[in-house]
């Protein structure tokens, strides 16, 4: 876990009651919940999702209040848990995805999550039906105007103070803020208005992974009971609310909604990670046969973000066996040339992975010519993601790019490469039944591409929202 993200979770008197005790359902008891869940969603009009730390543990990131939650461990003096990986390299879970799933067939119609650790957003939520109450540590806001931006890295602040980057909005330019909320700081009101009138409208509030104890979040779905809704709470530990829910199911999240996904047929999409890198070319003649040239890989979020994925780059000349091989071991990822200026070559760009990506590396070829003037383009962005990913679900393997945009200039080249550097499947036996469905939800059933079965080792839609 990143000492940022230790920081934002770390523990405070005023948090409520930690160290809750796990109560398991008997497996009789949770089959006839799990059916009776399935039985309310498939039946509602107006579904939301109410979310919590709990839909995350499967990712590798701790609660707050379990036997092992942060704020628990902190209590008895143990310090931050460890996560299982980097906090940007988390995957969604199979219930982040099963949400997806719901939203895109029309059964859910709105998200309000207390997470910070975009997995909604990355999933595939979009952004317009997402209300991230606590904020989003890998997201910053223009406070000038409304521009918000998705990042890859996660952002160095918290209690939306300033940051070093500005907007990219030429008309604007203002400094960036973080999003992540401190402790006594008001919920933002672009997010709690409309989940407190979509909780209003709701007929059923699925409450997961959430202890709903942090007010006045904890309240919202409360909202619903007043016009005839229910609220039907999955969550580990007794809350407060139990007693107002129509249906308290104790289980784990990812059991339960593998369950209620199986009762319903509906598959659970792969979820496949693309991320972004920024290659360029800036070169000048020298006297008349010769040229300089700097080649720089970075961020497209700008000079002052990290790229986070990429651990180191190794440049070679297939073709050219008279030019040396670099190794760029440090960001920024710089390699500076003299060469002859009317002899082409290739450039074999190996991109190292860090932790946390399924495939270690993948090369990019890069033609140089500078005796030839290319044109610039820009490719359908939203077309190339779903390229990427339909050839990873395929392919079932990672590693695919495409060139997003490229831009030539006179004196110098640029392009954004999107790249796969994960994939994960979560499946639902079509011949399961719903006891098996049950037990698919388990981090041991999760399939992952390059493991055995015993589990050894996006853009967003919102108009609003920017990657790059």
């Amino acid at each position: 876990m990143s000492l940022g993200y230790a920081q934002k979770l770390s523990y405070r008197e005023d948090v409520g009651v930690v160290g809750l005790t796990e109560v398991f359902d008997q497996p009789a008891v949770l089959q006839r919940k799990i059916e009776e869940l399935a039985l309310i969603i498939k039946k509602s009009k107006h579904l939301v999702a109410f979310t919590g730390a709990g839909i995350s543990t499967a990712c590798g990131i701790p609660d707050f209040r379990g036997p092992k939650g942060v704020w628990t461990l902190q209590r008895e003096g143990k310090g931050v848990p460890e996560a299982s990986l980097p906090f940007h390299r988390a995957m969604p879970s199979l219930t982040h995805m099963a949400l997806v799933e719901l939203e895109r067939t029309g059964i859910l119609k709105f998200v309000i999550s207390q997470n910070i650790d975009s997995l909604h957003l990355r999933s595939g939520i979009p952004r317009e039906k997402l209300a991230e109450l606590h904020g989003n540590s890998f997201s910053e806001l223009c406070p000038s105007c409304g521009a918000e931006y998705l990042r890859d890295f996660e952002v160095e602040t918290i209690g939306m103070k300033l940051t070093p980057r500005r907007c990219s909005d030429v008309k604007c330019g203002a400094r960036l803020r973080d999003t992540v909320l401190d402790w006594g700081d008001a919920l933002p009101v672009k997010e709690m208005n409309p989940a407190e009138q979509h909780c209003k409208m709701a007929d059923v509030v699925l409450c997961l992974g959430t202890s709903l104890q942090i007010t006045p979040a904890c309240n919202l779905p409360l909202k619903s009971l007043n016009g005839g809704g229910k609220i039907v709470i999955v969550n580990l530990q007794p809350t407060p609310k139990d007693k107002k829910a129509s249906l308290v199911i104790h289980g784990q999240v990812d059991k339960v909604i593998a369950g209620v996904m199986h009762f319903l047929n509906v598959q659970i999409p792969p979820y496949v990670r693309i991320d972004f890198v920024h290659i360029n070319l800036k070169h000048a003649p020298r006297k008349k046969t010769y040229v300089k040239w700097i080649l720089k890989v970075a961020s497209l979020h700008g000079s002052r973000a990290p790229l986070p994925f990429v651990k180191s780059v190794e440049v070679s000349f297939p073709e050219r066996p008279d030019m040396k091989t670099a190794f760029l071991a440090k960001q920024p990822f710089v390699l500076k040339r003299e060469t002859a200026r009317k002899r082409p070559f290739t450039m074999a760009l190996k991109f190292n992975f860090t932790d946390g990506c399924r495939c270690s590396f993948t090369t990019v070829f890069w033609g140089v010519n500078f005796q030839v003037k290319l044109k610039s383009f820009i490719q359908d962005k939203n077309e190339i993601l779903k390229k990427l990913r339909d050839d990873a679900d395929q392919e079932s393997e990672c590693g695919q790019q495409e060139i997003v945009e490229k831009l030539i200039l006179p004196r110098s080249e640029s392009a954004i490469h999107a790249i796969t550097t994960n994939i994960m499947r979560y499946n639902l036996s079509e011949t399961a039944t719903v006891e098996e469905a049950i037990s698919i939800g388990e981090d041991s059933k999760i399939e992952r591409f390059g493991e055995d079965e015993n589990g050894d080792d996006d853009e967003m839609s919102s108009k609003r929202a920017k990657w790059f």
